[in-house]
């Protein structure tokens, strides 16, 4: 007996569907509408959008900071490392740039600087979105070539696709920007998807016994799967968030967001679809 009682049976696979379903809908919506706005489905952070980012070391408040920046194109303001102040700007012209500069080697002169310039951040953007789109691509080969069967492959792909639109709709709600790190988080979410999808698509169809006690055979095995690397990502965000690093806390942030949905769309979707396929005799 597991600690979650896993049982579909009286459900058809149409309405296990439905929540996903619609989920799926309102986040490809969100997406089409940050698309319109910003040119990109999730908000750009500085790594694709260019700009400027400084670090402090200054007990001035965020107020302060604010007032001190208020003649540039400030985006954000958050605590660094050591109690000191991590600052975002916005793209700028070189004598915007020069004046700014200027005015943090006067205030503040051991601050540290990093720009991207507008036209690199827009080709790692290119870059990122290639990334993401060959590696989907190529695991629905892999997918395709290992299953060999339309119904189970197509239910491992849309379970991966349905992860990833959702977690990217989710990051547009919470304020999570699209940087070189959430990218590698989003495509970290393809193998867990995956592999949960293809935990349970193997149970259902290569092992005997009634359809029920499969199902709930896998999610016995899936869940704990999960609940291990939604523990150990809880504890990375939790160990970030104290040390302030933002990075970190952004990857592990996405990673969670997107085991959530993976469950969601492991054990309803997928198994919904695997259910009807069974049932139509696909399965023998």
């Amino acid at each position: 007996m597991g600690l979650i009682n896993y049982n579909i049976e009286k459900y058809t696979p149409q309405q296990l569907v439905i929540i996903p379903l619609a989920l799926l809908v309102v986040s490809l919506i969100l997406l089409s509408l940050n698309m319109v706005t910003t040119g990109m489905p999730v908000k750009p952070g500085i790594d694709f959008s260019g700009g400027t980012a400084v670090t402090l070391d200054t007990s001035d408040t965020s107020d302060q900071l604010k007032a001190v920046f208020a003649a540039y194109p400030l985006t954000e303001v958050s605590e660094g490392v050591n109690n000191g102040k991590f600052l975002k700007f916005g793209s700028m012209d070189d004598a915007k740039f020069r004046s700014l500069t200027e005015l943090i080697s006067q205030k503040y002169p051991n601050a540290k600087i990093d720009q991207i310039g507008e036209s690199f951040g827009k080709t790692l953007q290119q870059q990122a979105v290639l990334a993401v789109i060959f590696s989907f691509i190529g695991m629905a080969i892999v997918i395709y070539l290992s299953f060999r069967t339309f119904v189970p492959a197509t239910a491992v792909v849309l379970s991966a696709f349905a992860d990833m639109v959702m977690t990217a709709a989710a990051m547009n709600l919470v304020g999570i920007p699209l940087t070189l790190g959430t990218t590698a988080a989003l495509l970290m979410l393809i193998g867990y998807s995956v592999d949960s999808d293809i935990l349970l698509t193997n149970r259902v169809l290569k092992r005997q016994g009634k359809l029920t006690d499969k199902l709930k055979g896998a999610f016995q095995t899936g869940i704990i799967m999960t609940s291990t690397t939604f523990a150990a990502v809880t504890a990375m965000l939790i160990v970030s968030w104290l040390g302030s690093v933002q990075i970190l806390m952004e990857i592990s942030a996405v990673l969670l967001i997107g085991l959530v949905f993976d469950v969601l769309n492991t054990w309803l979707t997928n198994a919904a679809l695997l259910k009807w396929y069974v049932q139509k005799d696909g399965g023998k």
